[in-house]
Protein backbone atom coordinates (compact mmCIF):
# COMPACT_ATOMS: atom_id res chain seq x y z
CA UNK A 1 0.00 0.00 0.00
CA UNK A 2 2.94 2.37 0.58
CA UNK A 3 4.75 1.58 -2.66
CA UNK A 4 1.93 1.26 -5.20
CA UNK A 5 2.98 -2.28 -6.11
CA UNK A 6 0.06 -4.70 -6.54
CA UNK A 7 1.59 -7.49 -8.63
CA UNK A 8 5.01 -8.76 -9.67
CA UNK A 9 6.42 -11.30 -12.08
CA UNK A 10 8.86 -13.95 -10.86
CA UNK A 11 10.94 -15.96 -13.33
CA UNK A 12 10.81 -19.74 -13.30
CA UNK A 13 13.61 -21.63 -11.55
CA UNK A 14 15.11 -22.60 -14.92
CA UNK A 15 14.57 -19.16 -16.52
CA UNK A 16 17.55 -16.85 -16.32
CA UNK A 17 18.41 -13.24 -17.07
CA UNK A 18 19.69 -14.19 -20.54
CA UNK A 19 16.43 -16.02 -21.34
CA UNK A 20 14.32 -12.97 -20.51
CA UNK A 21 16.78 -10.67 -22.24
CA UNK A 22 16.68 -12.75 -25.42
CA UNK A 23 12.87 -12.64 -25.51
CA UNK A 24 12.89 -8.87 -25.08
CA UNK A 25 15.57 -8.57 -27.78
CA UNK A 26 13.50 -10.61 -30.22
CA UNK A 27 10.48 -8.38 -29.61
CA UNK A 28 12.57 -5.26 -30.27
CA UNK A 29 14.15 -6.80 -33.38
CA UNK A 30 10.73 -7.69 -34.74
CA UNK A 31 9.49 -4.14 -34.21
CA UNK A 32 12.64 -2.68 -35.79
CA UNK A 33 12.51 -5.12 -38.70
CA UNK A 34 16.06 -6.39 -38.31
CA UNK A 35 17.77 -9.78 -38.06
CA UNK A 36 20.34 -10.90 -35.53
CA UNK A 37 23.14 -10.81 -38.11
CA UNK A 38 22.63 -7.05 -38.51
CA UNK A 39 23.46 -6.27 -34.87
CA UNK A 40 26.97 -4.88 -34.31
CA UNK A 41 26.92 -4.51 -30.50
CA UNK A 42 24.90 -5.97 -27.64
CA UNK A 43 24.83 -4.06 -24.35
CA UNK A 44 23.07 -5.74 -21.42
CA UNK A 45 22.34 -3.66 -18.34
CA UNK A 46 21.92 -5.98 -15.38
CA UNK A 47 22.73 -6.42 -11.71
CA UNK A 48 21.84 -10.11 -11.93
CA UNK A 49 23.96 -11.62 -14.71
CA UNK A 50 23.66 -15.32 -15.42
CA UNK A 51 27.13 -15.63 -13.90
CA UNK A 52 30.07 -13.36 -13.07
CA UNK A 53 31.60 -14.14 -16.46
CA UNK A 54 31.22 -14.49 -19.34
CA UNK A 55 28.91 -11.55 -19.93
CA UNK A 56 25.20 -12.26 -20.10
CA UNK A 57 25.30 -10.42 -23.44
CA UNK A 58 27.33 -13.34 -24.83
CA UNK A 59 24.60 -15.83 -23.88
CA UNK A 60 21.97 -13.59 -25.47
CA UNK A 61 24.09 -13.27 -28.63
CA UNK A 62 23.90 -17.02 -29.13
CA UNK A 63 20.17 -17.18 -28.43
CA UNK A 64 19.28 -14.52 -31.02
CA UNK A 65 21.84 -15.37 -33.69
CA UNK A 66 23.73 -12.08 -33.53
CA UNK A 67 26.84 -13.74 -34.89
CA UNK A 68 28.94 -10.63 -35.58
CA UNK A 69 28.08 -8.58 -32.48
CA UNK A 70 30.51 -7.46 -29.82
CA UNK A 71 29.03 -8.14 -26.37
CA UNK A 72 29.35 -6.63 -22.93
CA UNK A 73 27.38 -6.09 -19.74
CA UNK A 74 26.82 -2.73 -18.03
CA UNK A 75 26.70 -2.60 -14.22
CA UNK A 76 24.85 0.51 -13.07
CA UNK A 77 22.00 -1.13 -11.12
CA UNK A 78 18.58 0.46 -11.78
CA UNK A 79 20.14 3.19 -13.92
CA UNK A 80 21.81 0.66 -16.20
CA UNK A 81 19.48 0.85 -19.19
CA UNK A 82 19.95 4.59 -19.69
CA UNK A 83 23.71 4.25 -19.11
CA UNK A 84 23.72 1.58 -21.81
CA UNK A 85 21.63 3.68 -24.20
CA UNK A 86 24.11 6.55 -23.90
CA UNK A 87 27.06 4.20 -24.40
CA UNK A 88 25.39 2.73 -27.46
CA UNK A 89 24.70 6.22 -28.77
CA UNK A 90 28.40 7.06 -28.51
CA UNK A 91 29.39 3.98 -30.53
CA UNK A 92 26.95 5.02 -33.24
CA UNK A 93 27.95 8.69 -33.29
CA UNK A 94 31.63 7.75 -33.55
CA UNK A 95 30.73 5.61 -36.59
CA UNK A 96 32.14 2.53 -34.87
CA UNK A 97 28.86 0.62 -35.15
CA UNK A 98 25.63 1.04 -37.08
CA UNK A 99 23.18 -1.10 -35.08
CA UNK A 100 23.22 -1.49 -31.30
CA UNK A 101 20.94 -3.70 -29.23
CA UNK A 102 20.41 -2.38 -25.69
CA UNK A 103 18.77 -4.65 -23.12
CA UNK A 104 17.77 -4.19 -19.50
CA UNK A 105 17.19 -7.58 -17.86
CA UNK A 106 16.98 -8.73 -14.26
CA UNK A 107 16.21 -11.80 -12.22
CA UNK A 108 16.06 -9.95 -8.90
CA UNK A 109 14.23 -12.83 -7.26
CA UNK A 110 17.59 -14.63 -7.29
CA UNK A 111 19.19 -12.02 -4.99
CA UNK A 112 16.18 -11.15 -2.81
CA UNK A 113 16.18 -11.98 0.88
CA UNK A 114 12.64 -13.27 1.28
CA UNK A 115 12.88 -12.87 5.08
CA UNK A 116 13.55 -9.10 4.79
CA UNK A 117 10.22 -7.34 4.43
CA UNK A 118 11.96 -4.01 3.80
CA UNK A 119 13.14 -5.29 0.41
CA UNK A 120 11.33 -8.49 -0.51
CA UNK A 121 8.03 -6.72 -1.26
CA UNK A 122 9.63 -4.47 -3.86
CA UNK A 123 11.46 -6.44 -6.52
CA UNK A 124 10.42 -8.46 -9.54
CA UNK A 125 11.89 -10.05 -12.67
CA UNK A 126 11.68 -8.93 -16.29
CA UNK A 127 13.42 -7.55 -19.36
CA UNK A 128 13.03 -4.87 -22.02
CA UNK A 129 15.07 -3.93 -25.08
CA UNK A 130 15.60 -1.31 -27.77
CA UNK A 131 17.41 -1.08 -31.08
CA UNK A 132 19.58 1.99 -31.69
CA UNK A 133 20.40 3.06 -35.24
CA UNK A 134 21.62 6.24 -36.90
CA UNK A 135 18.96 8.09 -38.87
CA UNK A 136 20.15 10.07 -41.89
CA UNK A 137 17.01 12.19 -42.02
CA UNK A 138 14.69 13.64 -39.42
CA UNK A 139 15.36 14.50 -35.79
CA UNK A 140 13.63 11.54 -34.16
CA UNK A 141 15.67 9.65 -31.59
CA UNK A 142 17.85 10.36 -28.57
CA UNK A 143 18.46 14.10 -28.16
CA UNK A 144 20.28 14.40 -24.84
CA UNK A 145 21.49 12.43 -21.84
CA UNK A 146 22.82 13.21 -18.40
CA UNK A 147 24.40 10.36 -16.42
CA UNK A 148 26.03 10.65 -13.00
CA UNK A 149 27.26 8.69 -9.98
CA UNK A 150 28.21 9.22 -6.34
CA UNK A 151 30.08 6.35 -4.72
CA UNK A 152 29.86 8.02 -1.30
CA UNK A 153 26.37 6.54 -1.02
CA UNK A 154 27.22 3.03 -2.19
CA UNK A 155 26.35 1.61 1.23
CA UNK A 156 22.65 2.55 1.16
CA UNK A 157 21.72 0.18 -1.69
CA UNK A 158 24.01 -2.75 -2.38
CA UNK A 159 24.68 -6.47 -2.33
CA UNK A 160 27.75 -6.91 -0.09
CA UNK A 161 28.54 -10.58 -0.79
CA UNK A 162 29.51 -12.56 -3.86
CA UNK A 163 32.36 -10.42 -5.20
CA UNK A 164 36.09 -10.43 -4.58
CA UNK A 165 35.69 -8.36 -1.40
CA UNK A 166 33.40 -10.85 0.31
CA UNK A 167 33.22 -14.21 -1.48
CA UNK A 168 30.47 -16.54 -0.34
CA UNK A 169 32.01 -19.29 1.78
CA UNK A 170 30.78 -22.15 3.91
CA UNK A 171 31.27 -19.95 6.96
CA UNK A 172 29.15 -16.99 5.76
CA UNK A 173 26.65 -18.77 3.51
CA UNK A 174 23.82 -18.34 6.04
CA UNK A 175 24.38 -14.58 6.45
CA UNK A 176 22.47 -13.74 3.23
CA UNK A 177 25.27 -11.45 2.07
CA UNK A 178 24.44 -12.28 -1.57
CA UNK A 179 21.08 -10.49 -1.31
CA UNK A 180 19.92 -6.88 -1.72
CA UNK A 181 20.46 -4.56 1.27
CA UNK A 182 18.79 -1.17 1.41
CA UNK A 183 18.38 1.82 3.71
CA UNK A 184 14.91 2.77 2.54
CA UNK A 185 14.57 6.31 3.90
CA UNK A 186 17.98 7.40 2.62
CA UNK A 187 17.38 5.80 -0.78
CA UNK A 188 14.05 7.63 -1.08
CA UNK A 189 15.66 10.97 -0.25
CA UNK A 190 18.61 10.56 -2.62
CA UNK A 191 16.43 9.14 -5.41
CA UNK A 192 14.18 12.18 -5.46
CA UNK A 193 17.10 14.65 -5.39
CA UNK A 194 19.07 12.82 -8.08
CA UNK A 195 16.19 12.12 -10.47
CA UNK A 196 14.95 15.71 -10.34
CA UNK A 197 18.49 16.90 -11.08
CA UNK A 198 18.92 14.43 -13.95
CA UNK A 199 15.56 15.37 -15.44
CA UNK A 200 16.30 19.09 -15.39
CA UNK A 201 19.77 18.70 -16.87
CA UNK A 202 18.64 16.34 -19.64
CA UNK A 203 15.80 18.69 -20.62
CA UNK A 204 18.14 21.69 -20.55
CA UNK A 205 20.72 19.89 -22.71
CA UNK A 206 17.96 19.11 -25.20
CA UNK A 207 17.16 22.81 -25.51
CA UNK A 208 13.63 22.22 -24.24
CA UNK A 209 11.53 23.13 -21.22
CA UNK A 210 9.63 20.83 -18.89
CA UNK A 211 6.42 21.99 -20.55
CA UNK A 212 7.61 20.49 -23.86
CA UNK A 213 7.72 16.97 -22.41
CA UNK A 214 4.68 14.91 -23.45
CA UNK A 215 5.49 11.86 -21.34
CA UNK A 216 7.83 11.09 -18.44
CA UNK A 217 8.94 7.48 -17.99
CA UNK A 218 10.56 7.23 -14.55
CA UNK A 219 12.27 4.34 -12.84
CA UNK A 220 9.49 2.13 -11.52
CA UNK A 221 10.44 1.77 -7.86
CA UNK A 222 7.89 3.49 -5.64
CA UNK A 223 4.84 5.58 -6.44
CA UNK A 224 5.74 8.04 -3.67
CA UNK A 225 9.07 8.76 -5.34
CA UNK A 226 7.28 9.38 -8.64
CA UNK A 227 4.77 11.70 -6.96
CA UNK A 228 7.58 13.63 -5.26
CA UNK A 229 9.43 14.06 -8.56
CA UNK A 230 6.26 15.22 -10.28
CA UNK A 231 5.72 17.81 -7.57
CA UNK A 232 9.25 19.19 -7.72
CA UNK A 233 9.26 19.35 -11.52
CA UNK A 234 5.74 20.77 -11.55
CA UNK A 235 4.58 18.11 -14.00
CA UNK A 236 1.09 16.61 -13.58
CA UNK A 237 1.28 12.98 -12.46
CA UNK A 238 -0.93 11.97 -15.39
CA UNK A 239 1.98 12.84 -17.72
CA UNK A 240 4.02 10.06 -16.10
CA UNK A 241 3.82 6.52 -17.47
CA UNK A 242 3.60 4.14 -14.50
CA UNK A 243 3.43 0.34 -14.56
CA UNK A 244 5.12 -0.52 -11.27
CA UNK A 245 1.75 -1.66 -9.93
CA UNK A 246 2.03 -4.67 -12.25
CA UNK A 247 5.78 -5.41 -12.25
CA UNK A 248 7.29 -3.90 -9.11
CA UNK A 249 10.89 -2.73 -9.28
CA UNK A 250 12.69 -4.63 -12.04
CA UNK A 251 15.87 -2.52 -11.74
CA UNK A 252 17.64 -2.05 -15.10
CA UNK A 253 14.65 -3.56 -16.92
CA UNK A 254 12.08 -1.13 -15.51
CA UNK A 255 12.29 1.85 -17.90
CA UNK A 256 12.89 -0.48 -20.85
CA UNK A 257 9.67 -2.37 -20.11
CA UNK A 258 7.79 0.88 -19.50
CA UNK A 259 9.08 2.46 -22.73
CA UNK A 260 7.95 -0.57 -24.71
CA UNK A 261 4.50 -0.58 -23.11
CA UNK A 262 4.09 3.18 -23.52
CA UNK A 263 4.84 2.80 -27.23
CA UNK A 264 2.71 -0.26 -27.89
CA UNK A 265 -0.26 1.19 -25.99
CA UNK A 266 -0.15 4.47 -27.92
CA UNK A 267 0.74 6.50 -24.84
CA UNK A 268 3.62 8.07 -26.77
CA UNK A 269 3.24 9.12 -30.38
CA UNK A 270 5.46 10.15 -33.26
CA UNK A 271 7.05 13.52 -32.56
CA UNK A 272 6.46 13.45 -28.80
CA UNK A 273 9.28 14.52 -26.51
CA UNK A 274 9.80 11.76 -23.96
CA UNK A 275 11.85 12.08 -20.76
CA UNK A 276 13.28 8.95 -19.15
CA UNK A 277 14.77 9.32 -15.68
CA UNK A 278 16.29 6.67 -13.42
CA UNK A 279 18.12 6.08 -10.15
CA UNK A 280 19.97 3.09 -8.75
CA UNK A 281 22.62 1.69 -6.47
CA UNK A 282 26.11 3.07 -6.87
CA UNK A 283 24.66 5.59 -6.48
CA UNK A 284 23.88 6.06 -10.16
CA UNK A 285 21.29 8.19 -11.90
CA UNK A 286 20.46 9.38 -15.39
CA UNK A 287 18.03 11.31 -17.52
CA UNK A 288 17.48 11.10 -21.28
CA UNK A 289 15.27 13.03 -23.65
CA UNK A 290 14.19 11.58 -26.95
CA UNK A 291 11.91 12.63 -29.76
CA UNK A 292 9.77 9.64 -30.53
Amino acid sequence: SRTGIKERRIAADDEFTSDMGAKAAEAAMEMAGIKGAEIDLILVATATPDMVFPATACFIQTKIGATKAACLDISAACAGFLFAVEIGQQFIMSHTYDTVLVIGAEKLSSITDWTDRNTCVLFGDGAGAAILRHRDSGSHGLISSHIASDGNYSHILWMPGGGSRTPITKENADDRLQTIKMSGKEVYKQAVIAMVDAARKAVEKAGLTIEDIACVIPHQANVRIIEAIAGRLKIPVDRFFVNLDVYGNTSAAAVAIALDEANRSGRIKRGDYVLLVVFGGGLTWAGSVMEW
